[in-house]
């Protein structure tokens, strides 16, 4: 990849972006684009984040900014982040030249800088560390991204074990990009995660939870999964993903592929654990997930297999793709009940508790229950004409009244 220069990618045509960049002074140097938006441009893929890096301090990028009537967010300022809304409304984070003072695993204390190639040494890995200049497309590299780039090969930069010591995350960042970009995953840094799985222990659980969601759709998710277990690197924090899990979870991924379906965070997680409700409480609880998340891990592994229509009815779709993924054994089953999910709109429920009053059932709770009992029926049945459910209705009413009759 020697010689290249940064590709005029849609993203560079963002309303404000070239302004932006005049600003902060990249005509002299003293901007440049850096990091994902630069590595997965020269990889051809899409970009989403750009990240721009700058000489000037933060209080003066605040400054040039503001005398551009460019809108300015402090988002992480003892950090050297200001966060540039362009005028399409897409953010750009712009970050000062920095250097680490102290670092204790989570947080680190830096020091501002000019020198980029200081700027480079504190990151992570070596492909996160290209810079290219926003006029020219020119491409920085101080620690050879580019040919680890080439070789699809994820390398930290310098001593893996001292930069673990910095960010004890980058363990998981490691794994999560090697499942994304890598190939055979570099030797160092692997024995170097492996040797300090237990500094996971000391992070919080939301940081873990975020780095695992994204590594679980990257492209080599399945073959990633697999050595970390064989590593040990879950044992620390998630013991609940093992071998076994890991096999359970390729079935489900290729059953999401073979079915066309977006690889989804959440429903890989829950195909990852035991199929036990309660472990995936108990999992989604430490990871601090959302009461939402929660609910469909735990709805997820419910051993509870029903048609797929009534499934999804009942679930929602989502809901009901995970059910099928998760507890059908056949490859083939789960992708046609997915299909069949996916092509059936759900009719609306054609009776109300104001039809069992009209047919003489005192309002209160034995409405709702009776409801209940109708409605199921109609699942049962397949969701019937609106004609049938009132003659399931019918039939229901009545046994309540002579039930009640006879009490």
């Amino acid at each position: 990849m020697d010689g290249l220069t940064l590709p005029d990618a849609p993203w560079r045509q963002r309303a404000g972006l070239a302004e932006l960049c005049a600003v902060l002074g990249a005509a002299r140097g003293d901007a440049r684009f850096v990091g994902g938006a630069v590595r997965d441009s020269l990889l051809g893929l899409d970009v989403a984040d750009v990240d721009l890096a700058t000489r000037h301090p933060p209080e003066d990028v605040i400054d040039l900014l503001a005398r551009a009537r460019i809108r300015a967010v402090p988002t992480g300022l003892a950090h050297g982040t200001i966060t540039a809304v362009l005028a399409d409304g897409s953010p750009v984070e712009v970050t000062t030249l920095r250097s680490d003072v102290a670092t204790d695993g989570r947080h680190a204390t830096v020091a501002f800088t000019d020198d980029w190639r200081e700027d480079a040494a504190r990151r992570d890995f070596t492909i996160n560390a290209l810079y290219a200049d926003p006029q020219t497309g020119e491409i920085f590299d101080y620690f050879d991204g580019l040919a680890d780039l080439a070789a699809h090969r994820v390398r930290f930069i310098g001593d893996p074990l001292q930069r673990i010591a910095e960010d004890h995350l980058r363990i998981l960042r490691f794994f999560r990009f090697h499942a994304r970009f890598g190939d055979a995953p570099d030797a160092a840094g692997l024995d170097a995660c492996t040797a300090r799985a237990n500094d996971l222990m000391a992070l919080s659980r939301e940081r873990i939870a975020a780095e695992l969601l994204k590594l679980l759709v990257a492209p080599n998710a399945v073959a990633t999964l697999r050595l970390m277990v064989e590593r040990g690197i879950f044992r620390p924090v998630l013991p609940e993903i093992t071998g076994g899990g890991v096999e359970a979870f390729a079935d489900v991924a290729g059953s999401e592929t073979l079915a066309g379906l977006t690889p989804d965070p959440i429903r890989r997680l829950a195909a990852v654990l035991p199929r036990d409700a309660k472990v995936g409480e108990d999992v989604a609880a430490r990871l601090k997930l959302s009461n939402a998340q929660r609910k469909r891990i735990v709805s997820a592994l419910t051993p509870d297999l029903a048609a797929p229509q009534a499934l999804s009815y009942r679930l929602g779709q989502d809901g009901a793709i995970d059910r099928v993924l998760l507890h059908t054994p056949a490859a083939m089953e789960r992708v046609l009940a997915v299909r069949q999910i996916l092509d059936w709109v759900a009719p609306s429920f054609p009776i109300h508790g104001g039809a069992l009053v009209a047919r003489g059932v005192d309002k209160g709770p034995d409405v709702a229950r009776l409801l209940k009992l109708v409605e199921h029926q109609w699942i049962a049945e397949d969701f019937p004409s609106a004609e049938r459910a009132n003659a399931i209705a019918d039939a229901a009413v009545a046994q309540f009244l002579s039930d009640s009759s006879i009490a």
